[in-house]
């Protein structure tokens, strides 16, 4: 497989007078050349979508109860909803998007159209549209228009409103230049460095249609969606990602301690050590897969069970479960996925893959708050993201050990950038919004059907008998597993007159597990983490006070979106009810602050003028962006 580079800029020029022009052409030197066709920047810059999981594992997943974590500096941090000072933590999307991607991206766009390379030009302007519609989405207000200019040491910022057009604008650019008439003869060219594709420009094009999908998402609790955003969405989603065949993911070589780079590798396989036994799925996540969330008394506490059916859950259940439930030996009441995306030390050795009836016996921990190891239930050790609850120990080393790890969390396993499960959930949505409920269920059949089919599409079953790594599955178990939970009363049997809200959303946020943490984080952000409050946005007095302790909606509220769903400074509620840093005056994040070593230390004088709350404040990371204010952006 060919290796990937990013093709470096030029920060020195030497000049020659007329006499040394034929000791050394500058312009021909191949370890610095100061032109490059193209085509050739390709590979480089989808590579770098790998950086993205370094802001998800180091601070967004363990901020929204996907994952928890004990990394006393930068984990314990995001997941209390605060930040690493003087860091550039969290900010590597940041610098993945103005630096690694930046100049090399716009070269390859101005080249690509000066040359007529239109369908190249078109991935380039879906790439770029992909970006940026991520960027803002953490970082919210950016510098855009002056982003590229050389000529400045300082750059201003543009609103979020104004840069979500501009995403807009790119993916549409992207689709059109993708249906031009392109007569040039690529070769390999665009398919050897395609990672994502392999050229194939139809599904390129759904992609741009799919970012226009992301994008509008991010604004269905705005007040005018319905006016302005609700139409677009419904028409880009129909040309977008219909199948998990149009799945886009970037491919990875992999090969554990035999490659030249550990970035050949998964950042999130074995070979990396990057997880090792400071992260672990969140209680959260088990919960609503295995259909346990607790029923919690007025006082905030779980209710114990007077006589509990087993040790595995001792606790009252919410009546109404949204995913899957506890009656695991009726038919189609047990989702598959949970024993693919979450991890267990159930069946040890691998020895009952093949058996459906003891896959479904497995049992599930996880964190019960965010920078915690110790789950809910205190029985057990909650295991690390590969399955077991020993040190993690990569394919290079003696059995009993991790292998390369296990389904995404694997050396070669690809990353993931968009689903057709996601599309479809996000039509959902829009169709419950605009009051369609019987097109809402059917997207919403359409996109779980597709997630079942991407979950098990990088499955790594073990090997019978042998401690070293896999998924404690097989394929042929989970299809049969699917097909009996597709048909079962979460999906098929659900029916749409008891379709809601919170079932399009839950399993939207199980489909984003843990891959598309971004965008489950945006929409957790645009139903302001389900806090109660009053009129249009949660602020100090409606919505949290002076103890910092915040108010949420409890799970009986028929308004509530994310059932189960608390903020570690939930009032009252057991293993939460812990107020955030005192620099966020009681509110919950609702961006990463941009990159310290970038703007922290070269553009400060941007950051004051940002609103309502100055870039340099203590508290800006608790600024809410655009997208999720129903209205307009308040001035002050």
């Amino acid at each position: 497989m060919k290796k990937f580079i990013i093709v470096p800029f030029l920060s020195l020029l030497m000049l020659f007078n007329t006499g040394c022009d034929d000791y050394l052409d500058v312009n021909k030197n191949v370890d610095s050349p100061d032109y490059v066709e193209d085509y050739l920047y390709l590979s480089g810059i989808l590579q770098t979508y790998q950086d993205v999981t370094w802001d998800l594992t180091y601070a967004i997943l363990p901020m929204i109860s996907m994952w928890s974590s004990t990394q006393s500096s930068y984990g314990s941090n995001y997941g209390n909803h605060y930040y690493p000072q003087s860091s550039d933590t969290g900010a590597l999307i940041w610098r993945t998007v103005y630096w690694n991607q930046g100049m090399n991206l716009e070269n390859l766009l101005n080249q690509a159209i000066e040359a007529e390379h239109w369908h190249l030009a078109g991935i380039g302007y879906a790439i770029k549209a992909y970006s940026w519609d991520m960027l803002t989405k953490v970082y919210g207000e950016l510098p855009l228009k002056q982003a590229f200019d050389n000529e400045r040491v300082r750059f201003d910022y543009d609103s979020q409103a104004d840069i979500y057009e501009a995403v807009r604008e790119w993916a549409r650019k992207a689709i059109e230049y993708l249906e031009m008439e392109d007569k040039t003869v690529y070769g390999s060219k665009i398919s050897a460095n395609d990672w994502v594709y392999k050229g194939d420009i139809t599904k390129w094009k759904k992609f741009a249609y799919g970012v226009i999908v992301r994008n509008l998402s991010s604004l269905s609790n705005k007040s005018d969606f319905l006016e302005k955003y609700a139409d677009e969405l419904i028409e880009a989603a129909n040309k977008s990602l219909q199948t998990s065949a149009d799945d886009a993911m970037v491919e990875m070589e992999g090969g554990s301690a035999s490659v030249s780079s550990s970035g050949f590798n998964n950042f999130w396989g074995t070979q990396r050590g990057n997880l090792g036994t400071t992260y672990y799925q969140h209680d959260y996540m088990v919960q609503i897969m295995t259909g346990t969330i607790p029923k919690y008394g007025t006082d905030g506490q779980r209710i114990k069970q007077a006589t509990p059916p087993n040790p595995y859950y001792q606790y009252e259940l919410l009546e109404k479960q949204y995913i899957a439930d506890t009656l695991i030996n009726l038919t189609g009441h047990y989702d598959p996925r949970v024993a693919v995306k979450l991890s267990t030390d159930s069946d040890p050795e691998y020895l009952y893959i093949d058996n459906p009836d003891s896959v479904k016996a497995h049992q599930y921990y996880g964190g019960r708050n965010n920078t915690s190891r110790t789950n809910p239930a205190g029985i057990k050790t909650t295991p690390h993201l590969y399955g077991r609850t020993t040190t993690v120990k990569n394919s290079t080393t003696s059995l009993p050990n991790d292998g390369i790890g296990r389904w995404i969390f694997r050396d070669d396993a690809p990353y993931v950038l968009m689903t057709a499960a996601e599309i479809k959930l996000c039509l959902a949505e829009a169709y419950w919004k605009k009051g369609n409920k019987g097109a809402a269920y059917i997207a919403f059949k359409e996109g779980v059907r597709n997630d079942l089919d991407f979950t098990v599409t990088p499955l790594y079953p073990g090997n019978k008998g042998v401690v070293g790594g896999g998924d404690k599955i097989t394929k042929s178990v989970y299809n049969a597993l699917a097909n009996e939970y597709y048909a079962g009363p979460y999906v098929e049997g659900l029916g749409e007159a008891n379709l809601t809200l919170s079932h399009i959303m839950l399993q939207k946020f199980i489909s984003l597990y843990p891959w598309g943490g971004i965008e489950a984080w945006t929409d957790l952000r645009k139903y302001h983490y389900d806090i109660q409050y009053t009129g249009d946005y949660p602020a100090k007095g409606n919505g949290w006070d002076a103890t910092r302790l915040i108010e949420v909606k409890r799970d009986e509220d028929a308004t509530k979106v994310f059932k189960g769903y608390f903020l570690g400074a939930a009032r009252d509620i057991e293993f939460r009810n812990a107020a955030y840093n005192l620099y966020n005056d009681g509110s919950p994040c609702y961006r990463i602050r941009p990159r310290y070593n970038s703007e922290y230390t070269w553009n400060i004088e941007s950051l004051e003028k940002l609103k309502p709350i100055p870039g340099t404040a203590p508290n800006y990371q608790c600024s809410i962006p655009w997208f999720a204010y129903p209205g307009e952006y308040p001035e002050n």
